[in-house]
């Protein structure tokens, strides 16, 4: 076959790909371990390259208090002035408070809830507000005519407390191919539509009351993915990069109380992590932040978005041509990459490093372990749980919803960046006549790399990773697949931003 021509087989990789069985009732099991192969001899090539680097930065995970990822998660959406030592005049965060959905101030309630009694727990002697006062008020608001246009954002609340034509908008197939705008009382929403208008958290609450997908879990994974499709809008779709700061700002509060909503409604778990920093590299290429190497870059090259290393080692593998069979597949020889490596680290930014010495398939290595030994994961510390537990979500279109989420939700640099390389992945794919890679094949060689992340001491079983591995592989497979449609803004926040 294809694949055995091109490693030595030797035990211990033999016993890698042999997984025991697991439980073809799971999620996410549909890839048959055969299937699965390039994605276990990926891990055992990481797991051979980093026996020959010990220089890797650790930043450790923090098991939180009670109640303290709760204060972190309200801080993170704008809420932190109704507890704590920022306590102080409510009356912004009422406003906000006002215009979510029901699902979504069940969310913060939920939150509030738990960080007021830890806080009351603690004898804190600062003023801790009372949920059931902080969401009397709310009701109050919605129930009274208020001035200052309070009036339509109630109006707009309450339309999308009751959605009653979900889905069911104009539409713009992903890609090039327009489609004849569908009316809302001409056909019934098809269950490819990516509806915009409405929180996604609420649709899933009208999907379980209305049962419809209930059996689509059980459908498998190598079925092919649906068109997803995009409303289409006479103002046009608002992407991430349209957004001014302040904007995204308050976007990305909303995204993170819709992501909570949505996972509660579904019952899967959304935790979030933080980081305590041990100590990380403030120069060089390999195991530094991505803030750090953009600021290192920004001096070369003003307004740089995207790590330079990064986009040279993309570019050189372009220079080679994508037509390249087994491209991002076949490794590097290990020696040459740590030299590679320490040549890099020394000539790079001197401008003398010799590029014609890096050979295609060096340059995909040299890529895959850059992402690697981020300090941080790509997908960041913080959500990297997250993006993992998408996997657990019941349709393929909640799982689309929660990525759109989660790629708003990252660092700007950590969602440049990632932007960057699946657009270079997509590259490869359309390429796949000639090079044998498939959008599955990139998704199995990328997952472990993006997902596994050594610093975040992932160090499992391998019966935990045999669980993990075919989800993780269909996240990636999503994120390649549909990545125009996770860099758009829901209308849905736009008009919760203007009122």
């Amino acid at each position: 076959s294809r694949r055995y021509g091109q490693y030595t087989m030797n035990q211990e990789t033999t016993r890698v790909t042999e997984r025991p069985p697991f439980d073809r009732s799971s999620s996410q099991d549909s890839l048959d371990e055969l299937s699965m192969e390039d994605y276990w001899i990926e891990l055992e090539n990481i797991k051979k390259s980093s026996e020959n680097r010990q220089d890797q930065e650790v930043v450790v995970v923090k098991e939180p208090d009670e109640g303290e990822l709760e204060e972190e998660w309200l801080k993170e959406a704008g809420l932190s002035n109704l507890f704590g030592e920022a306590a102080g005049d409510p009356q912004e965060s009422m406003v906000f408070l006002s215009t979510l959905t029901r699902t979504q101030a069940a969310a913060v309630q939920k939150r509030v809830e738990t960080v007021s009694q830890t806080l009351r727990k603690k004898n804190k002697q600062y003023q801790v507000p009372d949920v059931r006062d902080i969401f009397a008020q709310q009701r109050e608001s919605k129930e009274k005519e208020a001035p200052d246009g309070t009036e339509s954002q109630s109006v707009r609340t309450d339309e999308n407390k009751y959605p009653g034509k979900d889905g069911q908008a104009s539409n713009l197939i992903v890609g090039e191919k327009e489609l004849i705008p569908v009316g809302p009382e001409e056909a019934p929403a098809s269950e490819t539509d990516i509806n915009l208008e409405v929180s996604f958290a609420e649709q899933a609450v009208n999907q379980k009351e209305n049962s419809k997908e209930k059996t689509q879990r059980g459908k498998g994974d190598d079925a092919p993915l649906p068109s997803f499709r995009l409303p289409k809008d006479k103002t046009g779709t608002t992407r991430i990069g349209d957004l001014a700061p302040q904007d995204m700002k308050k976007v990305c509060h909303l995204a993170l109380i819709e992501l909570t909503a949505l996972y509660d409604v579904l019952g899967v778990e959304l935790k979030q992590q933080k980081a305590v920093k041990i100590k990380t590299k403030d120069s060089g290429l390999f195991c530094v932040p991505l803030t750090v190497l953009l600021e290192q870059d920004q001096k070369k090259v003003p307004g740089t978005r995207i790590p330079l290393i990064f986009q040279k080692l993309i570019s050189r593998i372009e220079e080679g041509g994508l037509e390249t069979e087994g491209l991002l597949r076949i490794p590097g020889a290990a020696m040459r990459i740590k030299n590679l490596c320490q040549e890099l680290e020394a000539k790079f930014y001197e401008g003398t490093f010799n590029w014609e010495s890096v050979k295609q398939h060096d340059a995909a290595s040299l890529l895959k372990l850059f992402i690697r030994e981020l300090p941080q994961p790509l997908l960041s510390v913080e959500y990297l749980k997250a993006f993992q537990a998408v996997q657990n979500l019941p349709t393929k279109k909640q799982q689309l919803q929660a990525l759109n989420l989660l790629v708003i939700l990252l660092p700007d640099a950590n969602r440049d960046t990632l932007k960057a390389l699946l657009e270079f992945l997509q590259r490869v794919v359309d390429n796949r006549e000639k090079n044998k890679m498939t959008i599955m094949n990139v998704a199995m060689v990328m997952a472990p790399n993006l997902f596994m992340s050594h610093t975040l001491g992932l160090k499992s079983s391998e019966q935990r990773e045999f669980a993990m591995a075919a989800g993780i592989a269909n996240i990636m497979h999503l994120l390649i697949r549909y990545q125009k449609l996770l860099w758009t803004v829901s209308k849905y926040f736009s008009s919760s931003m203007n009122n």
